[in-house]
């Protein structure tokens, strides 16, 4: 059974332009409106950093400070499985604390996963034409959520491999008089790797039907959709590309093969979307991928996340904008907040009968 997850208040304090507005969310679809450089995606950014203690824009703490100030705090109020939760997430000092209901959390990890949500933005395009990175970042933050172990076991991952490149940069300074080292970073990368790997492939399985689902409602065709995983671990066993790739990796004096190179290509009709698809497909896809993302959520939390949509009316036409619109009216989905500079637009799109709430930000 699916339970309720809804932010009914949000307060923030130097976040961002902001110094210490309250804003409230009444409705079921909430669109943050007003001019260019109001602060309607910062507030939405808000949204996203009470559910992950992250931006979803920045990768740097700093820059959701206030200009001039020295940290920023901002607190949601959730309703979540029928009681009401405080969360508090407060940056100071280089030093971030999150807590629930006033209780300081140990571990940020304990947190994630608990407040989910799934954000729509322009530059998401990048998990299409970028590099490989952004699409591990992508499946690494929804596999996250759902096994705490794959969290821990890919933090630890990361760490070790820091560990092991820094070895390998050693050599050319003061070769080890032995491999004793090398042979413990080996054995946990290969350790956490290969469970990576294996929620990686399960995960494949289980998300391409809702893809495939999602892209045809919203493009209105039926074109063949095949994503393929591509991984080392898939040639040979990590402990041999690790043994093997040795000499190579000493003398790139990095870790060459491994999980941390994986990558997914999309194709539509055989083809690779990044290098022949068009500009509408791309679109599709991409909005296809995170309404997927979505429903692989709810299967796995047993809660609906939080929808975030950040100025995409902008970047759709009108076909493609009712497409989406069909689907996230379904029950299917739980709250939505987005942001679009024309409220009317809104009004007209979810129609006269719908529950949306409007929070203007022209004078904050």
């Amino acid at each position: 059974m699916t339970c309720q997850l809804r932010l009914k208040k949000i307060s923030l304090i130097q976040f961002r332009n902001y110094t210490s507005p309250v804003f409230s969310f009444a409705m079921p679809v909430t669109c943050i409106t007003g001019a260019n450089g109001s602060g309607k995606t910062n507030l939405l950014d808000a949204v996203y950093y009470l559910c992950y203690t992250k931006s979803y824009f920045s990768a740097y703490q700093q820059n959701s400070v206030q200009a001039g100030k020295d940290g920023f705090r901002v607190t949601g109020l959730f309703e979540h499985e029928g009681a009401d939760e405080t969360i508090s997430c407060k940056w100071k000092a280089a030093k971030k604390e999150v807590f629930k209901n006033e209780v300081l959390y140990e571990k940020f990890t304990d947190h994630i996963g608990r407040y989910s949500a799934v954000m729509i933005a322009p530059d998401d395009t990048e998990l299409i034409n970028g590099g490989s990175e952004p699409r591990r970042r992508w499946v690494d933050s929804i596999l996250s959520q759902v096994d705490k172990e794959y969290l821990e076991r890919l933090m630890h991952y990361q760490r070790i491999l820091l560990q092991r490149n820094a070895w390998l940069k050693m050599q050319a300074f003061k070769p080890a008089p032995d491999f004793t080292e090398l042979e413990y970073y080996n054995g946990q990368l290969t350790h956490d790797g290969e469970y990576i790997f294996k929620l990686r492939q399960a995960f494949l399985t289980d998300f391409l039907p809702l893809l495939a689902s999602y892209y045809e409602r919203l493009s209105g065709g039926k074109e063949n959709i095949e994503v393929n995983y591509n991984s080392d671990l898939l040639q040979r066993s990590f402990t041999d590309w690790l043994n093997g790739g040795l000499e190579q990796d000493l003398r790139t004096q990095r870790t060459l093969r491994g999980i941390h190179k994986d990558d997914w290509e999309y194709q539509l009709k055989g083809m690779s979307l990044k290098q022949f698809g068009s500009q509408g497909q791309k679109k599709s896809f991409l909005f296809a991928l995170k309404l997927a993302q979505y429903a692989y959520l709810v299967g796995r939390l047993g809660h609906k996340p939080i929808l975030l949509l950040d100025d995409i009316f902008e970047k759709l036409d009108q076909e493609r904008m009712e497409a989406l619109l069909r689907i996230i009216r379904t029950p299917d989905f739980g709250q939505v907040i987005l942001t679009d500079t024309h409220p009317a637009r809104i009004s007209q799109a979810f129609g006269s009968d719908a529950e949306v709430g409007f929070i203007y930000l022209d004078a904050v």
